[in-house]
């Protein structure tokens, strides 16, 4: 079972998530209480093993800023969180994670969208998800999208995920507020959803373009 810790803003979170086992650490660069600085997700990456894969998020940004913030940064995949195309993500030079809102996009167009991995949200935040609200995980027990290619996100927690993982058999889980404290990384949840998710049965191959 892969993991993603997202909205990462300090060395010590990152580290921390790392330590747990976690697979994907996720840098905010679109607006957002966790936006970064491209310095600042510098700092955090260089503070990273490489065996970790930093994960850039961003939102309806150019493919030059993308490429320029990639570069700086040492990421290793782009997650789109926006409107981009098909043909955006084609031009891109490394991995690419796609979200979808499941209230909004149906399975045709996500097994369409040239991706390595979908990131299956909520859609209930500004950028397909990220509100923290989960969605019916039931959606995903009939559906023939490719369950190695998808990562599930929207409202999951320590205490919720197992369950999740149980229903949609994902490759993957995403976490940003629901391992956070009074909007902060919280080391211990960070730790203890790591430790539940990669306990559950779901499991799967890391998959990187090199």
């Amino acid at each position: 079972m892969l993991v993603k810790i997202c909205g990462n803003t300090t060395v010590e979170a990152a580290q921390e998530a790392v330590r747990s086992g976690a697979d994907f650490i996720g840098l905010v660069f679109a607006p957002s209480k966790r936006q970064l600085t491209p310095e600042k997700a510098a700092e955090i990456s260089a503070a990273l093993p490489s065996t970790v894969n930093k994960v850039g998020v961003f939102v309806n940004e150019t493919k030059e800023a993308i490429t320029r913030i990639a570069d700086e940064v040492g990421l290793d995949i782009i997650q789109l969180h926006g409107d981009e195309p098909p043909s955006f993500a084609e031009e891109l030079a490394y991995p690419v994670i796609k979200a979808f809102a499941m209230t909004q996009a149906t399975p045709e167009a996500i097994a369409a969208y040239p991706c390595d991995y979908y990131l299956l949200d909520s859609g209930t935040g500004p950028y397909r998800g990220g509100n923290g609200t989960t969605f019916d995980w039931n959606q995903l027990t009939d559906t023939y999208l490719d369950p190695n290619k998808i990562i599930l996100a929207g409202g999951l927690t320590p205490e919720n995920v197992q369950s999740a993982i149980s229903i949609a058999k994902p490759a993957g889980v995403d976490v940003s507020s629901g391992v956070e404290t009074n909007g902060q990384k919280d080391h211990a949840k960070i730790k203890q959803f790591i430790n539940h998710a990669k306990s559950a049965c779901s499991t799967t191959t890391l998959k990187t373009k090199g």
